[in-house]
């Protein structure tokens, strides 16, 4: 019993689980012959013993890894490194994963697939080139030059509209820009509305600061809402009588829920018009006032979280105030957008005075089905409130779904009203006051997206579904034959997910709805339907209207999910089109320039060729005057992002019409008093002209200079900045002409010099840059040396853009013809060296490259051995980057100027530092191995001492374990094979050749494309006889090389084979050439034409060998087969037999081959003859007479291939046989030529036009323009129009000698014909 009752202390816990772990330390492991048969296997549940030697147990001691305490956070307290040792036994005789593995962390966003999707523009764009999504597709402007110029509607949009938008809008940026000034200097103050001087109040602190002791201050009332003292500001709807539509109000207080409206956003104020009462008894949380942290605006203090003010004009930005009902707390949404309210025009400042409301599209709707009525704000004006909206940020199908559902959750999960409360609860209970100092919860982050706002015409994410569709547009899909609707293509091609009968829709919706299908076709359609839908649109353009086409195309093509594929296709539409329109598209210019500006500016090339082609074709469509008046608004644009783009527009324009239309107006632009961003802009048009135009300026020159030349003195910086860096354009435009035209401007450049620091003096410095090298000898000596001056104290500026352009003035000053290279040993290389060879320069890319190109240029004045002295050392420089930096200077000075002047003891230091800096390569780069290559070379016969130890470092790097290593030591070998003949190391080479055979097995494609490169190096300078390994034993083995896919593989083995094939047949048995033929076939099918050009030459080769007719054989079984590009190199390779083993041998058996009624056969045959006597030439006078009547054939054929290709044929026949008197076979087979001229494929009518041409040269024009004068008078115009073209071409070929066979005219009434004089000559 008292055993029973004792109690056990801390000490007695500790010391039994001692003992029973060292009870279990002490379990000897039982020795296998003591255990019965029975035990000596694993049972199942895990008992039992292991074999010690698999399962690592071999101490004896079962839970010897095991953890015996648990730490006590949730971190393991033991220091495993998650190592990666296999089969740890786990817990209950388990086994589990390593560590290393089951601690991985599993990147939740990580996508698997990203790396096979296509990027999207948007996700490529940077910050600045994304601005293009925030621009507005404006409405259609008044073309004033339709209807022969009549007066335009009144309400149409005009040029006087538009400046007056771009005033207010400059304007009201200037405002806003002065507002956050003086709110950043705390000077901002509310504006005096009666003239009334207010006291400064003092400045309010946000509820957050109020501490719970605060009691708040009551407010005086607004002076304008003491002016009616009966109605208070917010009660109720302006213009009822109080409490007429509210229940429960009265006349002297209202009781409303409503009563606490905010009336200011800063935090704090309470509502105006309200004198502060004692709480009500029915207090609910949601008469909080919710409060904003924004910042002020006087005048209209109301944002997005308070109810939207009724004094406002129409030209602001929240134009209907909704009114709320008792029972159901109202939304934006359930608002009716007024009709008559006039929407914001997408500007943002269309003002009240401006009745016009633009539509977008015919059925007044924005294409994504946004409606900018009344009540939502539209355009840039909307981006001045605070709440961001799905159409602000770019929005995934998926985000879409994702914010429509939780829209409508927030919608189910919305408080109750004191009112619904009422209705439910039971009478008695009351509204508690909440404590003091308490603050509700807010959900910040919900808040943000609470309501979308739409940009006029450019829809991004959220859209409103219409009325007779389904929401759900992830599996339904347009009937009929369309391709597939893609999630974001939804909102543009929504009308097609209509079931509607098309009978039944007006001429306008129907029209929408083909121009709909055939886009739709265009940007996911399979290339036929594509192909089609383009010819469609394009025939039917004038049909369909400029409006309806490009409110349609113009929104596309401002999606955020665009694809550079798709965007090709899109503006392919727009190109197309603008050409059928022609000046019909005036109206849309500014629409389709707000599109198409951005492409300008697009990181890529073909995207900014594309947006020059456009702009160019619309500025021819439109003319001069309406793309001057459309864009002019738009050269002071506030937006620097416009001015640009308009500018690079501009220089477009200019190279389009010319240079001499455009310069009126910009000297107009660049002389504008009104604005500093009109003249700078202007000033930039000229700078891109003269980019875009190159020495297209010259005759213009002056005219330009003067334009801008002002601009050096203007008070703004930006502008003479930009001056000087047209001006540096134009004379770079301009080299090595018009310095004359400079004159006016070198003085302010000289003076800017000197007065400019930062970027303005790196803008004058360029200019200089550029304009001594217009200049004679001993004026740029002169400016030169001044220049310079500036130039050395400029050289340690740390701003890297200002290196760059002094390294660029010192390359243009040094390459003037009148600078000394004493000068510039003496004055600029010290001072040079000492700030630019440094790691620094060698990390940036730019920079490297501008320094190396300077030193080279340097280099060719003062000569190679000054400066490789200074450098050579820097060759075993510690940092990699700058050694390359080294090595690609010496080699450009090497390759220019040679190794003339480089001493012995430079010669050393160069070997031993480009062998250094090879070896000690961390990343293998072209660099060095073009640098050692250019070196060696231009050293030649002076490595010979050297060579040893070069091919023990490349036989070294053959074997490294690297695939990079062992592939750069073979190129090297290539590099160097001519350097090691000439100093006869023919026994260095065939070792280096027979460690290079030995590498033949390698692996890598990368390596045994330089391997067989190297071998080929070898082969051409040692010679066949020569070569070790043996020229027999070397083609076995590049044999199955052949089959190798690799195109570097291909394309160096191919050369290497055709190489022996050439000089060295007799070495390889014919049985093993015929083996090569076989695999020759296949590399007929490589992509790379190198490959194919190598593979036919080889054929010639091997024929040449072994005799045409084991080859011919194999090519001609070769012309069955199917590929298009596999058919016509064979016949190439057969033209090539042909011109090898002569055209005898081949003819026969190509002649019997046309026999076989296969038409890729005949068509090959055909082709085979075209080739041939292309390539054989005059020798084709001994066999016209016998192909003559397989040509007739071939031409009487119903396949249209065969009359081309036989036209091919006769062409080059009869270009071959001029002079060798064949005509009477030419003129049989020009009579059965003839019957092909009204034939319409592009192909066959190419032919024909070439075989006319090619039998004009051998059977003089006269015989062809008897043939000719048939049908030039013929009464068909299509007979007319071909016989027209022919006799074109003659009198282009020979005009002369079609004048002896003009037909003889009598002289008819007046009218003289006979030309009396040509009598005389003839």
């Amino acid at each position: 019993m008292a055993a029973a009752t004792r109690k056990f202390t801390a000490d007695d816990i500790e010391a039994h689980i001692q003992d029973i772990q060292n009870r279990r330390a002490s379990l000897a492991r039982p020795q296998v012959s003591e255990l019965d048969g029975e035990d000596e296997r694993v049972r199942l549940d895990g008992g039992g013993y292991y074999d010690s030697d698999i399962y690592d147990n071999a101490n004896g001691n079962k839970y010897e890894n095991y953890v015996e305490s648990i730490g006590l956070d949730d971190l393991d307290d033991d220091d495993d490194d998650g190592g990666t040792t296999l089969g740890k036994k786990g817990v209950g005789g388990t086994y589990t994963a390593p560590r290393l593995f089951l601690n991985e962390v599993v990147d939740k966003d990580h996508d698997p697939m990203a790396q096979y999707k296509r990027p999207t523009i948007a996700e490529r764009e940077d910050e600045y080139r994304a601005r293009r999504r925030m621009q507005v597709i404006s409405p259609e402007r008044v073309d004033p030059f339709a209807d022969g110029g009549k007066t335009p509607d009144m309400n149409a949009r005009t040029y006087a509209h538009i400046i007056k938008e771009s005033r207010l809008q400059g304007e009201e940026a200037v405002i806003r820009k002065t507002m956050q000034e003086r709110a950043k200097e705390g000077t901002l103050q509310p504006v005096v509305t009666n003239g009334e001087a207010q006291k400064a109040a003092p400045r309010k602190r946000g509820r957050w600061d109020q501490t719970a002791e605060d009691t708040p201050q009551t407010k005086k009332k607004a002076n304008w809402e003491a002016e009616t003292p009966s109605i208070a500001r917010w009660d109720e709807t302006p213009g009822r009588p109080k409490g007429s539509e509210t229940p429960g109000a009265t006349p002297g207080q209202s009781t409303r829920m409503w009563d606490a409206t905010p009336g200011h956003a800063t935090p704090g104020h309470e509502t105006p018009g309200h004198e502060k009462t004692t709480p009500s008894a029915r207090r609910n949380r949601w008469d909080e006032t919710p409060k904003t942290d924004r910042g002020e605006t006087p005048g209209h203090s109301s944002g997005w979280a308070e109810t939207p003010r009724t004094d406002r004009g129409a030209g602001d930005l929240i134009q209907e105030t909704p009114t709320p009902s008792a029972s159901k707390r109202r939304s934006r949404w359930d608002e009716t957008p007024a009709a008559q309210t006039p929407s914001a025009t997408p500007s943002g400042a269309m003002t009240p005075s401006t009745p016009h409301t633009p539509s977008m599209t015919p059925g007044m709707m924005t294409p994504g089905g946004i409606t900018p009525g009344g009540t939502t704000p539209v355009g840039p004006k909307a981006f001045g409130m605070a709440t961001p909206s799905p159409a602000h940020v770019n929005m995934t199908p998926e985000q879409i779904h994702a914010f429509r559902w939780e829209r409508e959750i927030d919608e189910r999960n919305r408080p109750m009203t004191d009112e619904e409360l009422d209705t439910l609860f039971p009478p008695g209970y009351e509204i508690l006051p909440p404590p003091q100092g308490y603050v509700p919860i807010r959900t910040p982050a919900r808040k943000l997206i609470a309501t979308p706002t739409p940009m006029m015409g450019t829809p991004q994410g959220f859209y409103m579904p219409k009325e007779g569709m389904t929401p759900k547009h992830d599996d339904s899909q347009p009937k009929g034959n369309l391709p597939l609707l893609k999630p974001e293509d939804a909102q543009y091609f929504d009308k097609l997910l209509q079931d509607v009968d098309e009978e039944s829709l007006s001429p306008e919706e129907q029209k929408e709805r083909k121009i709909m299908k055939l886009l739709l076709k265009i940007k996911n359609g399979t290339p036929p339907m594509r192909k089609a839908a383009l010819r469609q649109i394009t025939d039917k353009a004038r049909e369909f209207g400029a409006g309806p086409l490009f409110n349609q195309i113009l929104p596309l093509l401002m999606s955020p999910t665009l694809e550079d594929q798709e965007r090709h296709l899109l503006v392919k539409v727009i190109d197309r089109v603008l050409y059928k329109l022609d000046d019909l598209v005036r109206p849309y210019v500014h629409k389709i320039l707000v599109v198409i500006e951005p492409l300008l500016i697009d990181e890529d090339y073909y995207a900014r060729v594309e947006g020059r082609e456009i702009i160019s074709n619309l500025a021819k469509a439109a003319g001069l005057a309406t793309m001057i008046s459309t864009m002019r608004p738009d050269i002071d644009n506030i937006d620097e992002y416009v001015r640009n783009t308009t500018a690079r527009a501009f220089a477009v324009v200019a190279s389009a019409l010319g240079i001499p239309s455009l310069l009126p107006f910009l000297k107009a632009v660049c002389k504008s008093k009104k604005s500093w961003q009109a003249r700078h802009t202007g000033i930039k048009i000229v700078q891109q002209i003269a980019i875009l135009m190159g020495c297209a300026i010259l005759p213009h020159l002056r005219s330009l200079v003067e334009i801008i030349e002002h601009g050096l003195i203007d008070e703004q910086q930006k502008v003479r900045t930009i001056t000087a860096l047209a001006l540096a354009a134009l004379a770079e435009a301009a080299t090595p002409y018009g310095i004359e035209s400079f004159d006016s401007v070198l003085k302010p450049l000289w003076r800017g010099i000197r007065q400019h620091r930062g970027k303005g003096l790196a803008a004058f410095l360029k200019a200089i840059g550029y304009l001594i090298p217009l200049m004679d000898g001993e004026y740029a000596d002169y400016y030169t040396r001044e220049v310079m001056l500036i130039l050395i104290r400029e050289f340690q500026s740390p701003d890297e853009e200002m290196k760059k352009i002094v390294l660029k003035v010192v390359k243009q000053c040094c390459a003037t013809d009148g600078v000394e290279p004493g000068y510039i040993k003496e004055e600029i290389l010290p001072h040079f060296f000492k700030h630019f060879w440094n790691h620094r320069m060698a990390l940036d890319r730019r920079n490297y490259r501008q320094l190396v190109d300077t030193t080279v240029e340097i280099a060719n004045k003062v000569g190679a051995s000054e400066i490789v002295n200074r450098i050579v050392d820097d060759l075993k420089d510690e940092n990699e980057q700058y050694r390359k930096m080294v090595m690609e200077t010496i080699e450009k000075i090497m390759a220019n100027l040679g190794a003339a002047d480089i001493d012995s003891r430079l010669e050393e230091q160069l070997i031993d530092g480009i062998l250094y800096a090879f070896q000690e390569q961390t990343t293998e780069d072209v660099v060095m191995l073009n640098g050692f290559g250019t070196i060696v070379n231009a050293l030649g016969s002076r490595v010979k001492a050297y060579l040893p130890q070069i091919c023990g470092t490349i036989l070294w790097r053959l074997n490294n374990k690297s695939a990079k290593v062992r592939q750069q030591a073979a190129d090297l070998i290539s590099r160097i094979a001519v350097v090691m003949k000439t100093c006869q190391e023919e026994k260095l080479m065939g070792h280096l050749g027979v460690v290079l055979y030995e590498y033949l097995g390698e692996e890598y494609p990368e390596v045994l494309g330089s391997i067989l490169g190297a071998l080929k190096g070898i082969v051409n300078v040692i010679g066949m006889h020569k070569m070790n390994p043996p020229i027999k034993d070397l083609l076995p083995r590049l044999t199955p090389i052949l089959k190798n896919r690799h195109e570097k593989v291909q394309e160096n083995c191919i050369d290497l084979v055709g190489r022996i094939a050439d000089r060295g047949p007799e070495y390889v048995s014919p049985r093993e050439w015929m083996r090569i033929c076989f695999e020759l076939l296949e590399l007929l099918k490589a992509h790379k034409k190198a490959i194919r050009r190598a593979t036919v030459n080889t054929f010639g080769y091997i024929a040449k060998a072994i005799g045409p007719h084991d080859v011919l054989a194999t090519l001609l079984n070769n012309l069955k087969v199917q590929e298009r590009q596999n058919r016509v190199c064979t016949t190439v390779a057969i033209a090539i037999v042909a011109e090898t083993c002569s055209p005898f041998t081949v003819l026969p058996g190509l002649m019997n081959e046309y026999r076989v009624p296969e038409l890729n056969v005949q068509n090959g045959v055909l082709k085979s003859l075209s080739f041939l006597f292309e390539y054989i030439g005059e020798m084709g006078k001994d066999y016209i007479y016998a192909v003559t009547s397989l040509l007739e054939d071939a031409l009487m054929d119903r396949d249209l291939v065969h009359r081309q290709t036989a036209c091919a044929a006769i062409k080059h026949m009869a270009i071959g046989v001029y002079g060798f008197g064949c005509e009477d076979a030419l003129i049989h087979l020009l009579n059965y030529v003839w019957p092909n001229i009204f034939e319409t494929s592009p192909h066959l009518v190419q032919a024909f036009m070439d075989s006319v041409e090619g039998l004009r040269v051998a059977l003089g024009p006269q015989k062809i323009l008897q043939y000719v004068l048939q049908g030039l008078f013929h009464p068909a115009r299509k007979v007319r129009d071909v016989y027209w073209k022919i006799y074109n071409n003659l009198y282009i070929g020979a005009q002369d000698a079609l004048v002896a066979g003009y037909p003889r005219i009598m002289n008819m009434g007046n009218n003289v014909y006979t030309r009396d004089e040509l009598d005389v000559i003839l």
